[in-house]
């Protein structure tokens, strides 16, 4: 029975410990990657966006001085 006991204290109890430890460890990391991975999702988003209105911005540029470079020619 001390045996058993002495199992018990220096072998299975730090083991335990030492699981539970890595498994919060573990969890903890896989909510900051969850969470990093929701705001890349959303700075690409908010990227493309940006870069879609640029695009419209400029089209709207070129199209004006078309219209200059138009009324300049006649």
């Amino acid at each position: 029975m001390d045996m058993i006991d002495l199992i018990m204290k220096w072998l299975v109890a730090p083991v335990g410990a030492f699981v539970y430890m890595l498994w919060t460890r573990q969890q903890d990391h896989h909510t900051d990657i969850a969470v990093l991975k929701s705001e890349t999702m959303h700075d690409k988003l908010s990227h493309d966006r940006e870069m879609k209105e640029m695009r419209e911005t400029v089209r709207a540029i070129f199209a004006k001085l078309d219209r200059i470079e138009e009324a300049l020619r006649k």
